[in-house]
């Protein structure tokens, strides 16, 4: 689960770390470059107040001079020209602490009305201390959350752990597995809180009925598909022999005609739910088959629909491949696909055509309009045709073969002109 809940965590972590990071960096810059002006600021200020302090009470109070500063006094009166300042001073207009250009070093002016006292200061001690300050605070800051937040993220992960586990195991989950153990409590690693114990009881129970009712639906399925043969099987028989007999009026012919009609869909329907209820890894007994052969025989079986329809029902091969595959799969497919066309076809012709990649059934009849396009695949759909009998089931069926078996179906249609029925064989 590349975006699960753990991966999400992490990335939330990765960016609360990289956002104090930088936060952190530029808070102790920022806080160095203050801590900086003012600590010179009173450096300065103060050796300007501790010579002035010594002149009041000794005019010949010796300037300051050390490693990092250096003094000079220009009386009232006296033109700065004159005296002896240094380059870098001369040309300085007003009080207060500046920085010189082209020199490291900050310039204090103090004037009184004894004279002008001026005081260079070199800051690179102090800046040197400053950024090893700065450098260890930030060190230390950026450890010590990196700790926190590799602390924080790893307890978070080991609540968090369960989750994911469960929720990779819905995704896995095989409802036909009724004791559902990928999502048993010993099953899942790290810290097991309440919630997580009743999340996972919920989910067994949730598989166990789900997986009862799986198997309940697919035995009935088969049960019932299997218990209908035998009656069809009968009525089949029976109205063979009731039309073969020449003395059945042509009235009940007809009703026969249509009770064959209906048996044959009926089992198609069956074969079909039988197919479907199999398990999806063990797909009918396959074998290689021409496809004409499955079709000539689908279109025979039809041709009786067509007793009373100005209808030409005619094939054309153009390369109809072999196909290694359950081959009562296609022949359900293309019977009911067949058994529609035959249907919404009163007058005109029904087109079978046979590709290397594909079986297109093409008529004539009274086509389907764009909405019912739409819905043709729904189960039990059925567009208000008057007059013709069908549960909205052959479309459906159909469909649900061609995904399971990676025969796609696909349909086209135009109201009034007929509709055209593709499925395609993939290679």
């Amino acid at each position: 689960m590349p975006q699960g809940l753990p991966r999400k965590i992490k990335l939330a972590f990765i960016a609360q770390a990289l956002i104090g990071s930088i936060a952190i960096t530029l808070g102790i810059t920022l806080a160095g470059l203050i801590v900086r002006q003012v600590v010179i600021e009173q450096r300065m200020q103060r050796e300007a107040d501790a010579y002035w302090q010594g002149r009041a009470a000794n005019p010949a109070h010796p300037l300051p001079i050390t490693s990092t500063t250096a003094g000079y006094f220009v009386p009232a009166g006296t033109n700065p020209a004159d005296a002896h300042l240094p380059e870098v001073v001369h040309g300085t207009v007003g009080p207060g602490l500046s920085s010189l250009r082209g020199d490291p070093r900050l310039l204090l002016v103090n004037r009184r009305p004894e004279g002008t006292f001026y005081l260079l200061f070199d800051p690179q001690l102090i800046d040197e201390a400053i950024v090893f300050t700065g450098l260890a605070a930030l060190l230390l800051s950026l450890t010590t959350m990196y700790l926190i937040s590799w602390l924080t993220y790893r307890n978070t992960k080991r609540l968090v752990t369960p989750v994911n586990r469960l929720a990779a195991a819905v995704a896995h989950w095989d409802p036909r597995d009724p004791r559902a153990a990928s999502v048993a409590l010993e099953h899942l690693p790290g810290e097991i809180g309440s919630e997580v114990r009743q999340l996972s009881a919920a989910l067994r129970g949730l598989a166990e009925r789900v997986g009862e009712f799986v198997q309940r639906e697919r035995d009935f399925t088969r049960d019932a598909s299997h218990e209908l043969r035998t009656p069809l099987t009968v009525i089949r028989v029976a109205t063979d022999l009731m039309l073969a007999d020449p003395e059945t009026p042509v009235r009940a012919q007809r009703s026969l005609a249509r009770v064959q009609r209906a048996g044959r869909d009926m089992e198609a329907v069956i074969d079909a739910f039988l197919i479907l209820a199999r398990e999806a890894e063990i797909a009918p007994q396959s074998e290689e088959f021409p496809v004409r052969e499955i079709v000539d025989h689908e279109v025979e079986r039809v041709r009786p629909l067509l007793t009373g329809k100005e209808i030409e029902l005619s094939v054309t091969d153009d390369g109809a491949p072999r196909l290694l595959a359950p081959p009562h799969v296609l022949s359900v497919m293309v019977g009911n696909l067949l058994s529609n066309a035959v249907r919404f076809t009163d007058v005109g012709r029904i087109d079978v055509r046979l590709a290397r990649d594909r079986i297109e059934i093409r008529d004539t009849g009274i086509g389907m309009s764009a909405e019912t396009l739409t819905r043709a695949f729904d189960p039990f759909y059925r567009a208000d045709f008057s007059g013709e009998d069908g549960k909205g089931m052959g479309l459906s069926i159909v469909r649900r073969l061609g995904d399971r078996f990676g025969w796609p179906v696909q349909l086209s249609s135009v109201p009034g002109k007929g509709t055209l029925a593709v499925i395609r064989f993939s290679h």
